[in-house]
């Protein structure tokens, strides 16, 4: 019941909040005074509207708690002085401490500690006083005793609130800023995978054009008609091959750097050094590939995604699975090439991975039409892609 109180409180607007702490400062100070259970030090002699007067001139002081609470604080200590003339109540001393406990939350930092520091040295100047002006020095410790709390527990408690939250909104600003790195650093990886992607694509185009600038020129020399329109159809072939691979990567590559190194591309041919390397690493490759041996010649494109992709889910398999046993599946069907990468799950992984290395195999996938899943898989983890073969045709153009 006094969570769902509480929680219900929380929601209402800051406003309506101080209106209800001041109308429950007010009634309970007042059901106090006409009970009589109120005086810490009573002269005896005051009518009690006059309380109520100053209890009601303290407590409409707090609905500047948050808004001005150095004015509001300031402000109290008139209804206080004049309570402490007719003799200090409770219900004066308890809205008092709201407004101390107001003004070390709610102000700035240096007024805050300020006040913290000053809370402790008035109760000690107020003993000494005590001490000195009341003849009876019992009373005067009891009245001491008596007020101290309405003065230190406020000031205390706001002190350590204000300081649970600086630590909060800290800790909150740390997370965001190491969000904002590991966000850079993605992007970063991001980036040096699209320039890789960008000498791959200028190694694979190449090979076309330049064979296309030769049989043009030497046509250009030919006389007899036969031998020309063989040239001019090799031509023709060459530039449709180009097309369709600049097409599957193109929308990948953002910028063009002139000083990429001139690195002829890997292959799947070339899974078997994959595998050596792997094996070096210390893990168990077994490999099934329905390619080897039959007639399929695949575009350089799917070739080249194909091959980064093993190569990358190898590496992850060596980081995160060390000596595990790993399968390298490869399964062409028509019109698609399935690939699939498995390993087992190792007791304790290896750190460091920042998790680039599944968003480049993604968008490699991706990029030419494919589709990409990383995951749990049946006795440890999988990553499986499915990259389609285009027949290549003049119709492309």
């Amino acid at each position: 019941m006094t969570s769902a109180v509480s929680t219900a409180f929380r929601r209402l607007p800051r406003k309506r909040q101080d209106q209800l702490i001041v109308l429950g400062y007010f009634v309970g100070g007042t059901v106090l005074y006409l009970t009589g259970i109120y005086p810490v030090m009573d002269h005896g002699d005051s009518p009690i509207w006059q309380r109520i007067v100053l209890l009601a001139a303290i407590c409409g002081l707090l609905l500047l708690r948050r808004t001005a609470p150095l004015i509001g604080l300031t402000l109290a200590a008139i209804p206080l002085a004049g309570d402490i003339t007719l003799g200090l109540s409770a219900p004066i001393l308890i809205a008092f401490g709201d407004h101390l406990y107001s003004a070390v939350l709610y102000s700035s930092r240096s007024a805050s500690r300020a006040i913290a520091a000053i809370g402790p040295l008035c109760v000690l100047v107020g003993t000494a006083l005590a001490l000195a002006l009341v003849p009876n020095w019992r009373l005067a410790i009891f009245v001491v005793v008596a007020v101290a709390p309405f003065i230190i527990i406020p000031v205390w408690w706001a002190a350590n609130i204000r300081q649970h939250r600086a630590l909060l909104a800290s800790e909150r600003a740390a997370s965001e800023q190491l969000s904002r790195i590991a966000d850079l650093d993605r992007k970063a990886a991001v980036g040096a995978e699209r320039a890789r992607m960008a000498r791959d694509l200028h190694d694979v185009v190449a090979g076309h054009l330049s064979a296309i600038a030769i049989q043009s020129e030497a046509a250009l020399s030919l006389k007899d008609p036969g031998t020309v329109r063989n040239v001019l159809t090799s031509v023709r072939e060459n530039s449709v091959s180009a097309l369709t691979e600049m097409r599957a990567i193109i929308n990948l590559l953002r910028t063009e750097d002139g000083t990429e190194e001139n690195i002829s591309p890997p292959r799947l041919a070339e899974l078997s050094k994959l595998i050596e390397s792997a094996t070096a690493a210390g893990i168990t490759v077994e490999v099934h590939n329905t390619l080897e041996g039959a007639d399929v010649t695949l575009p350089a494109a799917v070739d080249l995604a194909a091959y980064r992709i093993a190569q990358e889910a190898l590496t992850n398999a060596i980081k995160h699975a060390p000596g595990a046993r790993a399968t390298v599946a490869i399964q062409h069907s028509e019109g698609t090439i399935t690939l699939e990468i498995s390993n087992e799950l190792a007791d304790k992984a290896a750190s460091g991975d920042t998790g680039t290395g599944l968003l480049n195999m993604r968008e490699r996938a991706t990029a030419i039409g494919g589709s990409f899943f990383a995951g749990p898989g049946e006795g440890g983890w999988l990553v499986r892609a499915v990259l389609p073969v285009p027949k290549i045709s003049a119709a492309t153009l």
